[in-house]
């Protein structure tokens, strides 16, 4: 009798580890979704604060001017759940203004223009990465989520379900190929 209750306590006490050891693995899942949930708010404000600089440069034509402008102030002021559609509005302005490689010469050939298609270059080509990173903590986090043992011990707590962020981050080809960046 003695040593059942024992072997009920040990089983007990390992379950309890299991768990623990468990929700610990979901809470930096979740501490890793909101870093890299940041990471990506910042490439997004960096790239549409560089398109908004480009923008008012001088560099452009006026009218890719109007149009990348607006929609790198739309990407900026866009509430949380309007926020994936005006940043693919953003991608689409930067490919229609990208779109053949004579802009982008025609940026460089500007003084400052070097820079300037440089650093739209980096910010282009950062947030479908970082976007990545954070869609592959809001997946890992969802597998961890759905496992019955999670679910029937509410390991999750209170933490919303994790979302992925979706949009289009296709960059256009002139900033995608850019030499030695």
């Amino acid at each position: 009798m003695t040593a059942t209750l024992i072997w009920i306590l040990v089983a007990l006490v390992l379950v309890g580890l299991y768990l623990s050891w468990t929700a610990g693995r979901l809470d930096r899942l979740h501490t890793r979704i909101d870093a890299a949930r940041a990471a990506l708010d910042a490439q997004l404000l960096r790239r549409a604060s560089v398109t908004q600089e480009l923008a008012t440069s001088g560099v452009l034509d006026p009218a890719a001017s109007i149009v990348l402008y607006e929609a790198a102030h739309a990407a900026r002021q866009a509430e949380e759940d309007q926020r994936e559609v005006a940043e693919s509005e953003l991608s689409a302005a930067l490919r229609a203004v990208f779109e053949e490689p004579a802009q982008m010469e025609a940026v460089r050939e500007v003084p400052g223009g070097e820079e300037a298609a440089d650093e739209l270059a980096h910010a282009v080509r950062r947030v479908p990465m970082a976007r990545r990173f954070h869609n592959d903590a809001v997946r890992a986090a969802r597998a961890l989520r759905r496992h019955r043992k999670v679910r029937w011990f509410r390991l999750a707590g209170h933490a919303p379900f994790p979302l992925a962020f979706e949009m289009d981050d296709a960059p256009p080809t002139a900033l995608a190929d850019r030499p030695g960046s």
